[in-house]
C-alpha cells in the first residue's frame, strides 16, 4: 500500500494509467483519488486533462481485460476460490461481491459492462462475469471503454472544478465528499434508465401479443 500511496502522490500519465489498471482488476485503488487529482493538476497547467482521461481509460480497459481473461479461462470455481482466499480478502474481495456482479451482469445483459462501470462495488468486478459468460471481447471492450470513459470524464470534471477554490492539502477530502454525491446521482440515473428500458420492452411485448 505504501507503493500505491507513493504513486498517488506522484501523478503523471504513466502512473494514472498504471493505477487505473490496478483499480480495474481487484486491487483496491479508488479511481476518485487518481483521475480527479490528476485533473486538478491539469487545471494548474501541469498536465493535459484530455490526456489524463485518455490514459485513465486505457488503463481501465487494460485492467478490465485482465479480469475478463481470468473469468474466460479460469472459470467460476477458481474465481470463487481466489475471492475467498486470504489474498482475495486483502483485495477486499469475497464470493458475495463476485456473485453480486454476476447477478447484475445476467440481469442486464451485455449493456451491464457499460452501466456497471458507473456503479460502486460493481465497477471493478463487472468484467469477471463478462468473461465467465464468454461475451465477445470486442463487444466487451467497446462497452467497457464507453463506461470507463464516461466515469473518467466525470471525475476529471470534478477535479478541474475543485481547482478553482480548494487548496491542495484539502483536495482528497473534498473529492471523497463530492464523489459520494456523484455516486448516488449516477446510481439514480442508472436505475431510472433500467426502469425505462424494462418498461419499454414490456409495453412493446404487450402490444405485439
Amino acid at each position: 500500500m505504501n507503493f500505491i500511496s507513493s504513486l498517488l502522490s506522484n501523478l503523471n500519465y504513466a502512473t494514472v494509467f498504471f493505477l487505473m489498471l490496478l483499480e480495474s482488476t481487484v486491487i483496491p485503488v479508488p479511481s476518485e483519488l487518481v483521475v480527479s487529482p490528476a485533473a486538478y493538476h491539469a487545471a494548474g497547467g501541469h498536465l493535459n486533462v484530455f490526456l489524463v482521461i485518455l490514459f485513465a481509460t486505457i488503463g481501465a480497459d487494460a485492467g478490465a481485460t485482465i479480469n475478463y481473461v481470468a473469468g474466460y479461462f479460469l472459470g467460476r470455481p477458481i474465481i470463487y476460490r481466489f475471492a475467498n482466499s486470504r489474498l482475495g480478502h486483502l483485495c477486499l474481495l469475497n464470493q458475495q461481491k463476485v456473485e453480486k456482479s454476476e447477478k447484475y451482469f445476467y440481469d442486464h445483459g451485455v449493456v451491464a459492462t457499460l452501466t456497471g462501470r458507473l456503479i460502486p462495488g460493481i465497477r471493478h468486478l463487472i468484467s469477471i462475469p463478462a468473461g465467465l459468460a464468454k461475451m465477445p471481447y470486442w463487444k466487451f471492450l467497446f462497452y467497457t471503454t464507453l463506461g470507463a470513459g464516461l466515469w473518467n470524464c466525470i471525475l476529471a470534471a470534478l477535479g478541474w472544478y475543485l481547482h478553482s477554490f480548494v487548496p491542495e492539502d484539502q483536495l482528497n477530502d473534498q473529492i471523497m465528499r463530492y464523489g459520494d454525491y456523484i455516486k448516488w446521482g449516477i446510481i439514480a440515473i442508472v436505475l431510472l434508465a433500467i426502469v425505462y428500458f424494462v418498461a419499454r420492452h414490456y409495453i412493446r411485448n404487450k402490444r405485439r401479443s
